[in-house]
């Protein structure tokens, strides 16, 4: 079967735009993709140079196909799974910063670049003073690009019209503020002339980005049925589901330079980020937390199952639109299409997603993404949030165990262990008090201050409240549980 390359898609040759720094698979089903879209519309015209940022590994497969691949989006559209299909061609090079520096180097030149991106994991965004400018290339994502700037910003005499638009996507908090504040340690630290960080200030835009797509990467275990559908062989090809949500937060006004929602694409720009992201963990990621622990419990093992199951897709849904929404500020039109999305995306055929590894770290992630909607719900309310409430003693089951094995606690479900896995002093808690009675474990746990960032026994009738659940569930089982109180 032919391989895919450049003869064979027919790319067009389009200016250097954007330097784009890892060449995994989220970036390409998703900023690279973006582009292609809009490079196609006839709102952007420029390609993409991919930097391997990382000493290990090759890019030969990415050269091998000229650097062209295909995106393949799988899940529900308009009630129906559909598979659609894009051969990406935004892409013009890849390049290692380490084995082909000076050509790596020399993107920074361009007269033509304009944007760089990121996506070097949580971690990557990270201040090393052992990091040295001398270095071909600094160790840390961010040393590398104060050195890159620095070299564009030295090569073009610190012209104010050739600075660069920096859209970090990993996922932390203010990615972009974090990233600058790293860059401009580094320039401190090399010494480097104040005016460089001024051109940063003046010249160059940090911007703040969320990103919101399931990418489940390159198909192993169907590759070759895909390719015969293809009609060719693609080694880079990339699987991911059809939603896809890009916020960019930004001091300065640069939706003309990068017209995607022109394009149609589901890209936002605004000066704040934070309703976006509220939104999505407070109902995609919220909605996980208070129902998979539940679910598996319930005899479930996968997201998709729990959706057909019926009083557990009702438990989500009724969690979602009756005690998050009312919570959130956005346009309700806006929060209920998300909303309606994310129970599509729940149904995605095509994503096994399984319950026992959206359980790890679940107290954390109740914390953040679920104690937020309760305490607001009861703020405007005044009254407890049935479904939300009734998630804190599923979690207390859920956790429920008295040996330490390797590092996880062992729960049981009808008879058969699972692992629990969360940071050591949660499992040695519920290691310690899990087979308390329910109203003693419950007072326990609800005034850990250190689990809830404050003693959650002082909200009124919570606690009699997931003891009585918690009751429930000992005696009934999850699933007469559920049925008894959300009939």
């Amino acid at each position: 079967m032919e391989l895919l390359n450049a003869a064979k898609t027919g790319k067009k040759t389009r200016p250097i735009k954007v330097l784009q720094f890892g060449e995994g698979n989220f970036l390409r089903a998703f900023v690279d993709y973006f582009i292609d879209i809009a490079n196609e519309t006839g709102k952007f015209d420029g390609d993409i140079v991919l930097v391997k940022p990382i000493d290990f590994g090759n890019l030969d497969m990415f050269h091998n196909q000229d650097c062209q691949y295909t995106v393949c989006l799988r899940g529900i559209v308009d009630g129906e799974p559909k598979v659609i299909k894009r051969v990406v061609t935004s892409v013009a090079d890849a390049v290692d910063a380490y084995k082909e520096y000076e050509k790596y180097d020399g993107y920074a030149k361009l007269d033509s670049l304009r944007f760089i991106v990121s996506n070097t994991t949580e971690a990557g965004i990270v201040y090393d003073d052992s990091d040295k400018f001398e270095s071909n290339p600094p160790k840390t994502y961010p040393g590398k690009l104060c050195k890159l700037l620095y070299t564009r910003y030295k090569h073009f005499n610190g012209a104010t019209d050739k600075g660069l638009i920096i859209l970090p996507v990993e996922l932390i908090d203010d990615n972009g503020i974090h990233l600058k504040e790293c860059v401009v340690k580094f320039a401190k630290l090399w010494n480097l002339e104040d005016g460089f960080t001024k051109w940063l200030d003046d010249a160059c835009v940090f911007t703040s980005t969320l990103v919101d797509r399931i990418v489940t990467g390159y198909p192993r275990d169907e590759a070759e049925e895909i390719w015969k559908d293809l009609g060719y062989q693609d080694n880079i090809v990339v699987t991911a589901e059809p939603f896809g949500l890009w916020v960019i937060e930004s001091s300065k006004d640069i939706s003309k330079e990068l017209p995607l929602p022109d394009a149609g694409l589901p890209v936002i720009y605004t000066d704040n980020q934070k309703p976006y992201k509220q939104r999505k963990v407070r109902i995609l990621n919220g909605a996980h937390t208070s129902f998979v622990l539940a679910s598996y419990l319930a005899g479930n093992d996968y997201v998709r199952e729990s959706m057909e199951d019926e009083i557990i897709g009702r438990f989500m849904h009724d969690t979602i639109y009756n005690e998050v929404i009312p919570t959130l500020d956005l346009p309700k039109e806006d929060l209920i299409n998300f909303a309606e999305a994310v129970d599509g995306r729940f149904k995605n055929p095509y994503i096994k997603h399984a319950l026992l590894s959206i359980s790890l770290n679940s107290v954390s992630k109740w914390r953040a993404r679920c104690l937020p909607s309760l305490l607001e719900y009861i703020n405007r309310k005044g009254e407890l949030p049935k479904h939300l409430t009734f998630s804190i003693a599923a979690l207390m089951a859920f956790y429920t165990g008295s040996e330490i094995r390797e590092k996880a606690l062992i729960g049981h479900r009808d008879g058969q262990e699972y692992n629990i896995l969360d940071d050591a002093a949660v499992l040695e808690f519920f290691a310690a008090n899990s087979s308390k009675p329910s109203k003693e474990f419950t007072d326990l746990y609800l005034s850990n201050a250190d689990f809830h960032g404050q003693d959650l026994t002082k909200v009124a009738g919570l606690a009699d409240a997931v003891a009585s659940y918690l009751d429930d569930i000992r005696t009934l089982g999850m699933r007469k549980a559920l049925e008894k109180n959300f009939k």
